[in-house]
């Protein structure tokens, strides 16, 4: 009984071992590669697959998806006896399982010696500033190298990629001084061309600024001149309208010798005043003056008799007048004083009875020691 079970335990094992080696299952975007009795038999795709077992062998299982390798960096000579390091990054595909397996042993390492192969015999016609300006060029050589060459592996390369290109710490100390200088040349050059432009825009605006300073005194002359001439014009009609005003109010008023003598005699004490005024002489007509305001007479020389209103001058308009020219304003003017003064001796010559007035007058200023005639007496 016990031999029963043991032999029915072994028949379980058995029918176990059978089942896995029979059924298989591969990955997704994996092949498997079968062999029989060591040679190639079939290629298992994704999924559930049946095989014979213990004569059926899965003896690869290929990775179908894109693969990336990086490869250390490798000394590389150019032309012009410089060594650099060169890394490179390859993408690449399997597309024919068999061929990877059978046609390569290893066409990762295959792969990686052609990569470095194929980059030293590029790099080697190329001088180290070509090297580093052209790492497309490389590029592509590098990929069209590798896909002709690993297409009979069963493997595709899709790019590759040069992650850096390092030269010799002494070469890279030259092109730090280099590009240092390069670029302090190209500092100061643009450091001339900013101070040049500075210069021309202060040029222009102190050559804009004097013009302008100069177009600004010369209309400040024009302006003050034009000014001073109105302000001329203006004060000379104001003391021509002055003078009008002041004769015509003497003969509308008409005075008589008390008003004429009352006044000379206000004006005397302005003759004695100053500090150099320590002598002063006494004009003549102060004695008939005197007469004058005492008496009550109203017949003197200069006075005249005629009652009949004077003819009035016209003073013209009282507000100022700016002529057109300062020709016009001058002869107008004048001929406004002209007439004023014909009109006064007109009314100093109407007959009054007497004699001539004297040349001597009452007016505060006749010279000293010039006496009018005597009046005839009434």
């Amino acid at each position: 009984m016990e031999f029963f079970f043991v032999l029915l335990a072994l028949l379980v094992v058995f029918v176990v071992v059978v089942l896995a080696k029979t059924v298989r299952i591969v990955p997704q975007a994996r092949a498997g590669i079968v062999e029989r009795f060591g040679k190639y038999k079939q290629t298992l795709p994704a999924g559930l697959n049946i095989v014979v077992p213990f004569i059926d062998r899965v003896r690869y299982l290929i990775d179908l998806r894109e693969q990336v390798v990086s490869f250390p960096p490798q000394p590389v000579i150019t032309e012009d006896n410089l060594v650099v390091s060169i890394d490179t990054v390859i993408y690449f595909q399997v597309t024919d399982p068999v061929a990877a397996t059978y046609e390569i042993a290893n066409y990762i390492q295959a792969v990686e010696q052609l990569t470095m192969t194929t980059l030293r015999n590029i790099v080697g016609g190329m001088d180290l500033e070509e090297t580093l300006t052209s790492r497309e060029q490389i590029n592509s050589g590098l990929r069209g190298v590798l896909d002709e060459a690993t297409g009979r592996w069963g493997i595709r390369v899709g790019r590759v990629e040069i992650k850096g290109i390092d030269p010799p710490p002494s070469i890279k100390d030259s092109m730090e001084k280099q590009m240092r200088a390069d670029r302090d040349k190209r500092a100061a050059i643009l450091t001339a061309e900013g101070e040049r432009q500075s210069a021309i825009l202060t040029a222009e605006g102190s050559k804009q600024a004097a013009i302008l300073s100069a177009e600004g005194d010369r209309e400040s002359q024009i302006l003050r001149a034009q000014a001073e001439r109105e302000s001329q014009i203006l004060r000379a009609q104001g003391e021509g309208q002055a003078i009008q005003t002041v004769f015509q109010a003497i003969h509308d008023g008409r005075p008589d010798q008390s008003l004429l003598a009352y006044q000379y005699l206000q004006m005397m004490p302005k003759i004695a005043e100053g500090d150099a005024n320590k002598v002063w002489i006494v004009p003549s007509e102060i004695g008939k003056a005197l007469e004058g305001l005492g008496s009550t007479m109203t017949d003197m020389a200069g006075i005249p008799r005629d009652a009949t209103p004077t003819k009035r001058v016209d003073m013209g308009p009282t507000e100022p007048q700016l002529p057109k020219s300062q020709t016009e304003a001058s002869g107008s003017a004048s001929k406004a004083v002209e007439e004023a003064i014909a009109a006064a001796q007109e009314a100093s010559q109407t007959p009054t009875g007497g004699g001539a007035a004297s040349s001597g007058g009452l007016a505060p200023g006749a010279p000293t020691g010039t006496r009018s005639e005597e009046p005839p007496a009434p």
